[in-house]
């Protein structure tokens, strides 16, 4: 039988922020069963119709959490970003009923390396990715960009000039800059991933994947 088990599909997220609320919206889109719990009634008013379940409460209550059954999710999200005792402490309600997933927004890296501490295992900044993410797209080149924890990161972006015209095979890429172009995105046409005899015209668009570093050197070459 294929798909995921109705309890993996479940989804806690505290908070309804601009961060928690994109998050459930977009989790509620891909068929996810979401409950979405902040203490600001209005919050919980503007998405009640909208999520599977909205309730307001105060997630640094562990036997409130408790009483609204959260021990049974297998995921959760805190996504508080207005406080950070109220983030702390809620992350620390959520280790203690022994949910096996939690992901939490972290304002500072102090926040982080405390919700890290108390046994938060996937620690987000969004604010710094997405500083990050913006900075390597102003250069004009690269259309989209993402990093990973190992330094390592795949790009959309447009072909240098010393691609263009030429196959794989003969501008070197990897050898000259070792990094590997994945895909190649013509007008028109479904994307195709790379081979040694596929040519690059001045329209087309690459993925390229490979070190951080050596990326942004492709990326600056006319």
């Amino acid at each position: 039988m294929g798909g995921r088990s109705p309890d993996t599909d479940n989804v806690l997220i505290c908070g309804l922020g601009r961060f928690g609320a994109s998050t459930a919206l977009t989790l509620t889109k891909m068929g996810r069963s979401v409950l979405a719990v902040d203490r600001d009634p209005h919050l919980v008013q503007q998405w009640a119709g909208r999520l599977t379940r909205v309730v307001e409460a105060d997630t640094t209550d562990a036997e409130v959490l408790e009483e609204l059954g959260c021990s049974e999710f297998p995921v959760a999200v805190v996504s508080i970003g207005t406080s950070v005792e109220s983030s702390v402490l809620t992350a620390a309600a959520l280790v203690d009923l022994g949910i096996g997933q939690i992901w939490a927004k972290a304002l500072t890296i102090p926040h982080g390396k405390i919700l890290e501490r108390i046994g938060v295992g996937h620690v987000i900044y969004p604010e710094a990715d997405a500083g990050r993410r913006v900075a390597h797209l102003v250069g004009g080149r690269l259309m989209d960009y993402i990093e990973f924890d190992d330094g390592f990161a795949i790009v959309k972006m447009r072909p240098p000039l010393e691609t263009q015209g030429f196959t794989l095979a003969e501008s070197h890429v990897r050898k000259k800059y070792g990094v590997t172009i994945v895909g190649v995105k013509s007008p028109y046409q479904d994307f195709t991933y790379a081979q040694p005899d596929t040519r690059v015209s001045q329209h087309d668009i690459l993925i390229v994947s490979g070190r951080t570093e050596l990326l942004e050197r492709f990326a600056a070459r006319p």
